[in-house]
């Protein structure tokens, strides 16, 4: 099934994960479940390949990359999104959010725990406030969601956080 708008030539989907998403099976598998970061990379593989879309994984536990890598993306006129789990940076990281504002590009916050309602401290998110719409607490789904919605051509709404 093809989301993308009509006539679109944007396909890509670049997916940004941060700090111990790496670690996914073996880093609390009470609060993260016990699949891997290689089962979440195929199933975001899977996901925008069902979709005509290509994905672009990247995934780094160091800020300043995550911000390169949202900067090399500005221009890419194939994008149609970035769909981005800041994991610990969402907590913290000013830059993250300020490098998201200045590609200009749609981005989408995923957490794969409900931060809602977890931890005080876990409960603030810098990201959201340069995300069309955050998804948290869905697992993997939450990825195949925030896909879904960049597909069909996301565009602020009241309704940002599921």
């Amino acid at each position: 099934m093809d989301l993308r708008p009509e006539h679109s030539s944007r396909n890509k989907i670049l997916i940004i994960n941060g700090p111990n998403i790496n670690m996914l099976g073996i880093r609390e598998p009470d609060i993260y479940g016990r699949k891997t970061y290689s089962d979440l990379c195929g199933f975001i593989r899977d996901t925008c390949a069902s979709r005509g879309l290509v994905c672009e994984l990247f995934q780094s536990n160091h800020e300043g990359a995550i911000v390169d890598r949202i900067q090399a993306a500005y221009g890419d006129t194939e994008l149609l999104g970035i769909v981005i789990n800041p994991a610990a940076y969402t907590h913290t990281s000013i830059a993250i959010p300020d490098a998201l504002k200045a590609v200009g590009i749609p981005a989408v916050e995923v957490h794969l725990s409900d931060i809602s309602s977890r931890e005080e401290y876990r409960r603030v998110s810098f990201t959201s406030e340069a995300a069309v719409a955050t998804f948290k607490g869905y697992g993997f789904d939450g990825y195949r969601m925030a896909v879904d919605l960049l597909a069909g051509g996301a565009k602020p709404g009241a309704d940002k956080e599921f």
